[in-house]
């Protein structure tokens, strides 16, 4: 009797090991296959459009000073857009540009000291 036993348990662990092997070949491939699907249209995009996905450093300050101009078409007097256009433009090397956002910043905020600071020395600058 125990001989049967010990085949009965041979067998029933091979078939395990079996099962646990073809469970691991279906998972294998079905994550595989996902990364393949998933990829396969972002590799056709780029053949299709190399350059789309790259944007420049100076494309994007671009953007955001886009961006920003648009806040000012709705509140003229919107002192965050105000001082991030200033600084766009310094990053832009648009000198002239971003004295012109310092010159309304100083306008509307007489009682800020570190803006009049500013345009004074971009005054200077510029000569």
């Amino acid at each position: 009797m125990p001989n049967r036993d010990e085949e009965y348990l041979t067998k029933r662990r091979q078939q395990l090991q079996l099962r646990q092997r073809i469970i691991t070949l279906v998972s294998f491939l079905g994550f595989t296959g996902s990364i393949v699907f998933g990829a396969v249209p972002v590799i056709q995009q780029g053949i299709q459009h190399p350059h789309s996905g790259i944007i420049s450093a100076e494309d994007e300050v671009r953007q955001q000073v886009r961006d920003y101009e648009l806040v000012l078409q709705r509140e003229p007097q919107n002192q965050k857009a105000l001082e991030q256009l200033y600084f766009l433009h310094l990053k832009l090397n648009d000198f002239k540009g971003s004295m012109v956002f310092m010159e309304k910043l100083v306008k509307l905020h007489p009682d800020r000291q570190d803006y009049r600071t500013l345009l004074v020395r971009m005054k200077k600058l510029e000569g």
